[in-house]
C-alpha cells in the first residue's frame, strides 16, 4: 500500500496535470516499486536521500531496460518535486541524481510498397474485416497512436470534411486530415460492418459511442488491435516489424520523404517538442544515403 503522501501525489496528477489513466497507472507502478525496494532498504520516501536513491537506480539499471528506468527516475524527480513544493519535505533528494541516457533509436518503418501491400491483405468478407481495414487505414493515413484510436468516438470523426479530433497525451486535442482512402474504409465500416456487431444491449454507455467496436459489442481494446496489426502483418511477412507504433512511425516518414514540412507533422503527431519528430529525418536521410550509396556509379570504391 503507497503512502498517503504518494496517493496525494497520483491525485494531484490527475486533477492538476490532467494525466491520462494510463499514465497515473505507469507511475503507480513505478513508484510502488520505488517505495518497496526503500522500505526493504530501511527508508522511506520520507527520509531517502541521494545515495540511497542513487543506488536503487543503479539496481534497476541492471534489470530493466534504459527507457523504463529513465521513465520511473521522471516519475521519482515529480514526486518529489512536489513533496518539496509542497513542504512535505524539506529537501528534493534527486536535485543531484544524474539522469539516465537512453540510446537514441532509429525507427525503422516499413516501405510504401508493404503498408500497401499489408491494406490491400484486409479483406471484407465480414464486418471484422471491415473494421481491420478501417483501423489500419486511419492509423498509416493520421500516424494516430493505437490508444487514440481505439478511444474515438463517433462524433470525433468528420467523413465529410476527412478530419478526426485525437485526445494525445495529456487529453491534449489535436485535429488531423485523412485521405480519400481512410474515408472510404471509414465508410464503409460505419455503414456496413459496426452496426453488425452492435449488441442488443449495450454493457457500458460509452461503448455505445465508440467507433471500433470488438466481437462482443464493446470497445475495441488496445491489446485486441496491437494483436489484429501483428496477425496481418504475419500474412504478409512483416510480422516481426510490424506493431501500431511502427505504422505510426511509417506514416511521419513518408510525408517526409515527399516533402511534408517538419512542424505540420509535429503538429499532425501531437509531438510536444520538434526534436522527437526530427528523428524521422534520420529514417529519410538514411534512406536517401542508401539509395544514393546503390545506384550511384562511383558511390562505392
Amino acid at each position: 500500500m503507497l503512502p498517503l503522501d504518494v496517493e496525494e501525489f497520483l491525485s494531484w496528477m490527475a486533477t492538476e496535470r490532467g494525466r491520462s489513466a494510463n499514465t497515473l497507472a505507469a507511475y503507480r507502478r513505478d513508484l510502488s516499486s520505488y517505495h518497496d525496494w526503500l522500505a526493504s532498504h530501511g527508508s522511506t520516501i520520507a527520509t531517502v536521500d541521494a545515495g540511497q536513491l542513487e543506488a536503487f537506480i543503479g539496481q534497476r539499471s541492471e534489470q530493466a531496460a534504459p527507457a523504463s528506468v529513465a521513465r520511473q527516475l521522471a516519475a521519482i524527480r515529480m514526486l518529489h518535486r512536489f513533496l518539496t513544493d509542497d513542504g512535505r519535505r524539506p529537501d528534493d533528494p534527486t536535485v543531484d541524481v544524474e539522469g539516465v541516457r537512453v540510446p537514441a533509436g532509429i525507427p525503422h518503418p516499413l516501405s510504401e510498397d508493404e503498408v500497401g501491400r499489408l491494406l490491400d491483405s484486409v479483406g471484407d468478407a465480414d464486418p471484422a474485416a471491415l473494421r481491420d481495414r478501417a483501423l489500419l487505414e486511419l492509423l498509416y493515413a493520421t500516424g494516430a497512436r493505437i490508444g487514440e484510436a481505439c478511444g474515438l468516438n463517433l462524433d470525433d470523426l468528420d467523413l465529410g470534411e476527412r478530419m478526426v479530433r485525437l485526445y494525445g497525451k495529456g487529453s491534449k486535442e489535436r485535429l488531423v486530415p485523412f485521405g480519400r482512402h481512410a474515408a472510404q474504409a471509414m465508410a464503409r465500416w460505419l455503414e456496413d460492418g459496426r452496426g453488425q456487431l452492435e449488441p442488443a444491449q449495450w454493457a457500458r454507455r460509452a461503448d455505445s459511442e465508440a467507433v471500433f467496436l470488438n466481437a462482443k459489442g464493446g470497445r475495441l481494446s488496445r491489446q485486441a488491435a496491437w494483436a489484429t496489426i501483428k496477425r496481418l502483418g504475419d500474412g504478409i511477412g512483416v510480422g516481426d516489424r510490424i506493431s501500431p507504433h511502427v505504422l505510426r512511425h511509417s506514416c511521419a516518414t513518408h510525408l517526409l520523404d515527399h516533402g511534408a514540412d517538419l512542424r505540420i507533422v509535429q503538429e499532425m503527431l501531437g509531438h510536444a517538442s520538434i526534436s522527437t519528430t526530427q528523428v524521422y529525418t534520420k529514417v529519410s536521410q538514411e534512406r536517401l544515403f542508401k539509395a544514393y550509396r546503390n545506384a550511384h556509379p562511383r558511390a562505392k570504391l
